[in-house]
């Protein structure tokens, strides 16, 4: 690709990313939304102007990789902690309830086969694709409800990286029905190894940075070494032991987080993400669609399996975080938090074509979840916080009121 078509795709995708933000949030909806929809328009689906590339997916990747590098940075640690254990719980429930409910809905379109069958297998991998969580968008809108650092932001957050760490288990489980060569066993090895290395490696570090920081307190040196940081855990968690990039970049966060200059970090990453890189991952999920070869014969299925994909994660991880004494609201936020889909749904379903599991034709099913998703989870979280904001006002001018009567009478006396 020409350097001068790259900057043309980059102007189109970060005029229209940001005009299509803030028309969402003048209309009161999260800009997230509205930077996927920008991306859509632009895209193969209707315009045309932006086909995906090499060089944009890089860019994107980056994008997420800060945005979870973000989060981390956020992360309270007592209340990680604290939802550490019910995270768990909650992301079990979240793979668990959609793998059922995806199997389920393959074999009532396409038949209830024994155990062992091809067609039993592929009605497995149906449900392993709704197993995936794309945390990110979530992060984002979290992020613009200043909720991210909530206790319940902090278990969506680790719930769904969590989901994303069992969802590489049951793949490989999935994947290992059709290629003996798949090794459960190394893949749970390398993921445990990794924490492991995550654990010593971010106590060392973190006792070294606070002695940098102490000598370079607030100076643009800090937020670069913490830039490093991120990218090389990134790399560090892909190359080495199989496992997430962003969820190297999110425990690059979780080191710093208790630093004194985190929240500088913070800043200063957010220049970059918000300018540049953010634009260019939310526009490149709907640059990634294109509506037009959606196959109208799956729409049927397709209707089916976004119904079942989204309501599954809500009552797996809603009903889970109930559990965990979590009051109804939380639950609701929580399952909604945790039913947005993309690039690891993508990631998934195209394993399962390598391997024969799936057909090219179920990726209509698969796209059309992605966008639903990624669109609906962050208007849904930001209707259920402003209904939370909305009673807790009402409650307190109800109590206000009461109180009127008894300052009356004390007047009075």
């Amino acid at each position: 690709m020409e350097t001068v078509e790259i900057l043309r795709q980059l102007a189109i995708i970060i005029i229209f990313a940001k005009v299509f933000g803030i028309i969402f949030r003048k209309a009161r909806a999260p800009q997230v939304a509205g930077e996927i929809i920008a991306g859509l328009i632009i895209g193969p689906s209707l315009l045309a102007w932006v086909n995906p590339s090499q060089l944009l997916s890089g860019m994107a990747e980056i994008g997420v990789i800060m945005l979870m590098f973000n989060a981390g940075l956020g992360t309270n640690i007592k209340d990680l902690k604290k939802s550490g254990f019910k995270a768990t719980l909650i992301a079990c429930a979240g793979v668990f309830i959609p793998l059922i409910a995806g199997t389920i809905l393959f074999m009532c379109f396409y038949g209830f086969d024994s155990f062992g069958s091809e067609n039993f297998y592929r009605a497995v991998y149906i449900g392993t694709i709704l197993t995936a969580t794309s945390v990110s968008i979530t992060v984002q809108a979290l992020k613009e409800l200043g909720k991210l650092s909530s206790f319940v932001g902090t278990t969506i957050t680790s719930a769904a990286i969590i989901d994303d760490v069992i969802g590489i288990i049951v793949l490989t489980v999935v994947i290992g029905f059709k290629d003996p060569s798949s090794d459960i066993l190394k893949v749970v090895v390398h993921t445990v190894l990794f924490f492991v290395f995550a654990l010593i490696f971010g106590l060392l570090f973190h006792k070294v940075f606070k002695l940098f920081e102490k000598k370079y307190n607030h100076t643009r040196r800090i937020p670069i070494i913490g830039l490093t940081l991120a990218f090389s855990m990134s790399y560090i968690a892909s190359h080495f032991f199989n496992v997430a990039d962003i969820t190297g970049a999110y425990i690059a966060g979780v080191i710093l987080c208790s630093t004194k200059d985190s929240a500088y970090i913070s800043r200063k990453m957010d220049i970059n993400s918000y300018m540049l890189f953010g634009p260019i991952f939310f526009a490149s999920i709907g640059l990634q669609t294109n509506v037009r070869s959606v196959d109208t014969s799956m729409l049927l299925f397709s209707i089916g399996f976004v119904l079942v994909g989204m309501v599954s994660k809500v009552l797996g991880c809603g009903a889970m975080a109930r559990l965990c004494r979590f009051n109804r609201s939380d639950s609701l936020k929580i399952g909604c938090g945790m039913m947005t889909r993309g690039e690891v749904a993508l990631i998934v379903a195209q394993r399962g074509l390598a391997a024969g599991l799936l057909q090219e034709s179920f990726f209509t099913a698969v796209i059309l979840l992605i966008i639903i998703s990624s669109v609906t989870t962050p208007i849904l979280l930001k209707l259920l916080y402003a209904k939370e904001q909305s009673q807790g006002a009402a409650s307190t001018e109800t109590q206000s009121i009461k109180t009127l009567p008894e300052a009356d009478a004390a007047s009075k006396a």
